[in-house]
């Protein structure tokens, strides 16, 4: 399944870089949870970042952003691609 996240707020002080640091990490613990991030767009306006990933499941998505970095989404929606 697909599946959108949404991070509502950036923590104070974080970076575009950041979040491609997060996203390297988030790649590198994917795997274990059968998990692929495929791509992930950042606000800096509004400081939300967005993620697609492929999961089995949400928590699965929650799971490898948790272990990765910590930074869990604030919402997640179950998505088609058109």
């Amino acid at each position: 399944m697909l599946f959108m996240d949404v991070h509502n707020a950036l923590p104070d002080g974080a970076t575009a870089k950041d979040v491609a640091e997060a996203h390297e990490a988030d790649l590198r613990t994917q795997d274990q949870h059968g998990v692929r991030y495929l791509n992930y767009w950042v606000d800096d306006q509004a400081g939300k970042v967005f993620c697609l990933v492929e999961a089995p499941d949400a928590e699965a998505a929650h799971r490898v952003h948790r272990e990765a970095h910590g930074l869990v989404a604030d919402e997640i929606y179950p998505v088609v691609q058109g």
